[in-house]
């Protein structure tokens, strides 16, 4: 990277304003993809009501859109860099708003969950698409990072104002109306995008190979649904041998990725020691923060008895240091070197974890809590958005979706090995701290479901009278701090290494 203040002998052609107008339309389906991922969590109990699924419909209906956009990521990378990322990023669009309106008018849970379904196809055409176009719209460094800056926000913001946006609609209207949001965004990119985003694909791009695509797609679920499983239910032969079997098969998928001339994965991109440290540095820093973030959404609702609106407002500085954090980062490039602000920024974040060991139920802890984790987004937002440059300009700019693939699909699988790591080793603790403090004489079934969850143990004890039941719950809420600490410290040592990893593959790159 050139020393700062330096100028470039040849500059880059900077962005005009069709450019920043074409930035703003495509942030806005970024925004509703990260919303989808959140938002049908509170219309459960309302279509839970009208639809009657089974238990296991819902599950499918909550989960199958984070699994096929996982799926897909590295595929629709490589179809954006072959057919033309706009021509993929319309198409999506197209297919997303009909899903979303057929959604919102779903007589039955099959239904439902196959627009789930088909939004997550068209959702994993977003993140790659609109990632490799930023990579051709804008040129200049430093416009680039501010680009990529909004385009992190607007998924933060995103997951942020899913809940409270999905809220305010079931407060007033059907669920349906959660899907209904995306229908005019969609409809506006599919009016603008034409007129201000421009096209570009591979124009030597090989055949995609379909074996490859198939191999990727089951590895992929096949891996993040045992994690899932394990943060359910446990280590259990179901999750185990989906996690194996997974694994087998993307050793397939990657064996079949070196022999090819045209490969789903270029693995070639792994030998440069800063993609490497930028993919590394996404990841193990996604882990950590997608595992604590399921530990703070509990302890704002089941420990300090917030309401679901005042938890969502609780989390939202968090959102808003994201969004700060992610358009400051190009003034932070002008004064300090990438590898600075990769490493700076993880440790602050180790920082971060650290102020979440003092956290308890008290006004004071909920401060601590707020504080730590908006200073964990101020240090994080620069690594993603560093880290995204990185990743997008190492890569040919032919092959720029397939390497803003590998970014997200890195980011998807950490976070949900984040939660199921970090969930399973906390609930491990909560139950054995909890084991010893349950009320004599408590049957087997109200034992289970005591120590199964936190939620299940204050149901147990409203369940009980007078002080068993309130010396139960308080136990269980004592049990589960040692849970949230437990993940701070797993987050901190997670995020360390993270940094001393990157430091040490950017000083091998300079050299």
């Amino acid at each position: 990277m050139d020393s700062p203040g330096r100028e470039a002998p040849d500059t880059p052609p900077r962005a005009t304003r069709r450019e920043w107008t074409g930035l703003a339309v495509i942030a806005l389906p970024c925004l509703v993809y990260s919303m989808d991922l959140t938002v049908l969590n509170l219309a459960i109990p309302a279509i839970s009501a009208e639809l009657k699924p089974s238990s296991a419909q819902l599950l499918w209906m909550i989960d199958i859109y984070g699994f096929l956009v996982a799926g897909l990521l590295i595929t629709m990378g490589t179809l954006g860099d072959r057919i033309g990322r706009r021509r993929l990023l319309l198409a999506g669009a197209a297919a997303f708003g009909a899903a979303s309106w057929v959604a919102a008018f779903s007589g039955s849970a099959p239904m439902l969950i196959a627009m789930r379904a088909l939004l997550g196809v068209a959702g994993a055409t977003l993140a790659p698409s609109t990632l490799s176009l930023i990579r051709n719209m804008f040129h200049d460094p430093q416009q680039r990072q501010f680009a990529i800056g909004v385009w992190i926000a607007s998924f933060s913001l995103g997951g942020a104002i899913g809940p409270l946006v999905g809220g305010l609609l079931l407060e007033y209207f059907h669920w349906g109306s959660v899907f209904l949001v995306a229908v005019p965004v969609m409809a506006l990119l599919l009016l603008l995008g034409p007129r201000l985003l421009p096209e570009y694909r591979d124009p030597q791009a090989g055949v995609v190979d379909l074996t490859s695509v198939l191999l990727s797609i089951v590895a992929v679920l096949a891996v993040i649904y045992g994690v899932k499983h394990v943060a359910e239910h446990g280590l259990q032969a179901p999750s185990a041998v989906a996690i194996g079997g997974g694994l087998l098969v993307g050793g397939a998928f990657l064996h079949r990725q070196s022999r090819l001339s045209y490969p789903l994965l270029d693995l070639g991109l792994f030998r440069q020691p800063r993609f490497a440290a930028a993919v590394s540095a996404y990841g193990l820093s996604s882990l950590a923060m997608f595992g604590i973030y399921i530990f703070v959404t509990q302890f704002l609702q089941l420990v300090l008895g917030l309401s679901p609106l005042m938890a969502g407002l609780a989390t939202l500085p968090w959102a808003i240091g994201f969004l700060a954090g992610s358009l400051g980062t190009s003034r932070l490039t002008r004064r300090w070197l990438q590898e600075r602000i990769i490493v700076g920024g993880l440790a602050l974040a180790a920082v971060a974890f650290g102020l979440m060991l003092w956290v308890d139920a008290t006004p004071a802890g909920l401060a601590i809590l707020v504080a730590s984790t908006v200073l964990m987004s101020l240090a994080m937002a620069p690594v993603f958005t560093v880290g995204n440059e990185i990743i997008i300009t190492a890569a040919p700019p032919e092959r720029a979706g397939a390497a803003s693939a590998i970014s997200e699909t890195a980011a998807e699988f950490s976070g949900a090995l984040g939660i199921a790591v970090l969930g399973s080793l906390g609930i491990a603790l909560y139950r054995n701290v909890l084991r010893d403090a349950l009320p004599a004489g408590l049957d087997a079934s109200a034992s289970a479901q005591a120590l199964a969850t936190l939620g299940g143990a204050l149901a147990v004890g409203e369940s009980l009278e007078g002080p068993p039941g309130r010396a139960l719950q308080q136990a269980a809420r004592d049990a589960f701090m040692h849970s949230l600490r437990l993940a701070a410290i797993v987050g901190l040592v997670t995020v360390s290494l993270s940094a001393a990893l990157a430091a040490r593959m950017l000083a091998g790159a300079r050299r």
